[in-house]
């Protein structure tokens, strides 16, 4: 599958929503995911009090990042991690390719890191010539198919059972002929299991980065940083500044959101903080560590004034509780993050004119803003990008004219209510048994959907009526 690009968003839906069965897939993962956190934050009575901690403790990072930065960088040299600085994707990618080269790498083992994504590693390291091995089990499969990821906690949301099944058929060496889902993960482990130990080296991302210490942390629920980052003799880092924490005490309250917002778990199976290359008495761990550092675009946002975005933990609880999302799934955002956050990260991350069209992506019904563990402000932020966007004069001539007409008509009540009355008796005509299949001037709301029949009257007449039976009764 070829990755969507975000300037053709509109046609990405239209793909997505022509597919029959994806809406099924995704809302199969999504609906449990949701009532999953729900049943995790109601078994956390603490909730509202560590998201708020969380926020602090973001908003403190984010105020003073110079300052943790430096600290960070000092504590890392002194555990013994190479530090690497890349303000861009090409740049951070190229440091990367250039430290496999170095290492005359044919290898290389990656653990899940929507950072690597973001600034392109995948593509960089096949067009290196170096074998890449995908270790997280989604990872994996979308690796298998060709796809990019279309979730950033399940990469792998749009595959079903089946289409797994083909591809572990076709492509492993041992692959197993059950259906069942732990005879599939069997089939993986045993595919992985040399491809961990013949590495060259281990390429990682990182769920937070401690100031105080210089370490990493990675929470992951398979194991397999772990066995990324252990038997190769190079491991290497990639990580958004953004991911600073000040230390340990205050990794822990993101982290008991992050587990509960993400998969509806009170922990992880695995949660490790690395601490760069190996000592003398240690018994396994690289000889090398390396850490690439990497901006892109986000000090921008700070200037930009979108510095509460940069709170995100990566959890995915926007889009399990998207209704945009659960309609046309990742990909159609043609993004590396799809849904709610990335509606506000891609125009930073590319640009908003190429992405504006993301940022009407919402219906603005704050779901994900209620369900985000650092209280992120995601409809203000999307609000914010669609005003940008307006100034600039991105949208079409066709948005710009219908805004402006109603705009007109908002200011005139009486020829608001009796277009309203119109509209109102038009789409009675367009009506059949309930419901309205096709209208003029509507073909984007009825080629996917039925719209149900109105109401005989406006709200306004209905209201008039209601005020008048009431006086009446009096």
């Amino acid at each position: 599958m070829q990755a969507n690009k975000p300037e053709n968003f509109y046609q990405n839906v239209k793909d997505a929503l022509a597919q029959p069965d994806l809406k099924m897939i995704i809302r199969r993962t999504t609906d449990k995911a949701e009532a999953k956190r729900a049943e995790a934050i109601a078994n956390f009575p603490g909730f509202e009090n560590a998201r708020k901690q969380g926020q602090k403790v973001k908003d403190h990072t984010i105020k003073y990042m110079d300052h943790y930065l430096a600290e960070f960088e000092k504590n890392a040299l002194a555990q013994g991690t190479i530090i690497h600085w890349a303000s861009t994707a090409e740049e951070a990618s190229k440091i990367v390719l250039d430290i496999c080269r170095q290492h005359e790498a044919k290898k290389v083992t990656r653990s899940k890191s929507m950072l690597g994504e973001e600034i392109g590693l995948s593509h960089a390291l096949d067009n290196s010539g170096i074998e890449r091995v995908e270790t997280d089990l989604a990872e994996h499969i979308i690796q298998l198919a060709g796809d990019p990821p279309s979730h950033i906690v399940w990469p792998a949301m749009h595959r079903s059972r089946e289409d797994v099944i083909k591809l572990f058929r076709e492509y492993h060496k041992d692959p197993t002929y059950s259906e069942e889902i732990i005879d599939l993960v069997r089939s993986a482990r045993r595919d992985l299991r040399t491809k961990f130990l013949t590495a060259d080296i281990g390429i990682s991302g990182s769920n937070f980065l401690l100031a105080d210490s210089g370490s990493s942390c990675t929470v992951t629920n398979e194991g397999n940083a772990e066995l990324t980052i252990t038997p190769p003799k190079v491991h290497i880092v990639t990580a958004g500044i953004e991911k600073l924490v000040p230390s340990m005490a205050h990794a822990i309250p993101l982290l008991r959101l992050l587990t509960r917002s993400a998969t509806g778990s009170e922990i992880t199976q695995y949660i490790t903080f690395h601490n760069g290359a190996k000592r003398p008495n240690d018994a396994d761990g690289p000889e090398e560590c390396h850490m690439v550092l990497v901006d892109n675009g986000r000090t921008k946002m700070l200037a930009d004034g979108m510095e509460e975005m940069l709170r995100c933990i990566r959890c995915g609880a926007c889009m399990n509780h998207c209704v945009v999302y659960k309609h046309i799934g990742g990909h159609a955002y043609g993004s590396v993050y799809p849904g709610p956050m990335g509606s506000v990260l891609t125009p930073h991350l590319n640009s908003l004119e190429v992405a504006n069209k993301q940022t009407h992506a919402c219906t603005l019904n704050g779901r994900c803003e209620e369900v985000c563990p650092v209280n992120i402000p995601l409809p203000k932020l999307l609000r914010s990008l669609r005003a940008q966007s307006w100034d600039k004069k991105y949208e079409p001539l066709t948005n710009r004219f219908v805004v402006k007409a109603f705009a007109a008509l908002a200011k005139r009540p009486m020829l608001f209510q009796w277009v309203s009355s119109c509209g109102v008796i038009f789409m009675k005509l367009c009506s059949r048994k309930g419901w309205i299949r096709s209208m003029p001037l509507a073909g984007g709301w009825t080629r996917n959907r039925d719209l149900i029949e109105p109401e005989s009257k406006t709200f306004m007449q209905q209201y008039k009526a209601m005020k008048k039976a009431k006086s009446d009764g009096a």
